[in-house]
């Protein structure tokens, strides 16, 4: 369903995305996941239209980036980070604006309008005004917004941020269920890492502009050999740790060392006699927090400073 080959965006001495090879399936939920400057947003640009690549191509539903535009955004839906539904308007004349922009025939319009209202459980609050929903509605909302057009691929941007727990699950359990029933491809951004766990079926790790590493949420974790030791303490000896065959690989990150040990609690007594003093000592087995930090070198803030791809995604489009 996209495919990109040897996709590379420069910014003058700037290499943003360098030669990207990635392909997705029909019907996947792949996650783009990776530190903030690191090419997702600028990929994710390129591959709803907004920005054009400097050399490389990538398709969307057959459709080439570049010389099929049009027919790449009618076959694509965004949902985008922060709600940009009207508040004035009811749930119901949000999704009839947005049936009206893509030209959709009234029959056709009025019957998808039902169907994505009881997808995202809405239907009895279809009258209300949006500025009365409460967050998660919204994004329902938003979901059956993007949804309206039939689109073959729909990209998500941080889909539950800023959502309470309960919320969050709800969503997870629409975007699930929008795979399983819509049958449409989907590429999640999200600085969650239990979000990534949870829903993709793979997901990417891009940094530098290159894709470091690719495979489902559970082969990304089996990579990494071994269980989780996090210390906290005061002038610890790296280089002693180093030199420890059974520990196969290090990183500091926000205060804390993290090692990735095999049997870590056979050896966790060997270690801690080689650190001293410790502040405080955990050992589990990996997520997706370590598999990151493992490939990237730092850990995934929360939120970005500079705002999601989708906000950009709107700039870019004012701007053009």
């Amino acid at each position: 369903m996209i495919s990109t080959n040897n996709l590379t965006k420069k910014f003058e001495n700037l290499i943003a995305v360098n030669n990207l090879n990635l392909n997705i399936n029909e019907g996947e939920i792949f996650g783009l996941l990776g530190p903030n400057g690191a090419g997702k947003t600028t990929t994710i640009l390129m591959l709803t239209t907004l920005k054009l690549p400097t050399s490389g191509t990538a398709t969307i539903n057959g459709y080439d980036i570049v010389k099929d535009s049009d027919k790449v955004r009618k076959s694509i839906g965004i949902v985008f980070q922060d709600p940009s539904s009207d508040e004035i308007l009811t749930g119901y004349e949000n999704l009839k604006l947005h049936g009206w922009l893509y030209d959709m025939p009234d029959k056709l319009r009025e019957d998808r309008i039902k169907e994505v209202l009881e997808l995202v459980d809405l239907t009895a609050r279809k009258d209300d005004l949006v500025k009365k929903y409460s967050g998660g509605m919204r994004r329902r909302l938003e979901l059956a917004r993007g949804l309206m057009h039939h689109p073959k691929v729909l990209f998500l941007d941080e889909p539950t941020l800023g959502l309470d727990p309960q919320s969050r699950d709800y969503i997870w359990s629409y975007i699930e269920k929008l795979a399983k029933e819509e049958k449409i491809t989907i590429v999640l951004t999200t600085h969650y890492m239990d979000e990534a766990d949870k829903l993709c079926d793979r997901l990417a790790i891009i940094d530098y502009g290159k894709i470091i590493v690719l495979g489902t949420p559970e082969e990304l974790k089996k990579e990494l050999g071994g269980d989780i030791i996090k210390l906290k303490a005061n002038n610890l000896n790296i280089e002693s740790l180093k030199r420890l065959n059974y520990i196969k690989n290090i990183a500091v990150s926000d205060g804390e060392v993290c090692l990735t040990v095999e049997d870590a609690n056979k050896h966790v007594q060997d270690i801690l006699s080689i650190v001293g003093k410790v502040k405080s000592t955990e050992i589990r087995s990996p997520t997706l927090d370590d598999v990151f930090i493992h490939y990237t070198g730092r850990g995934m803030r929360e939120s970005s400073p500079e705002g999601g791809w989708a906000e950009k995604a709107m700039h870019a489009r004012i701007k053009k």
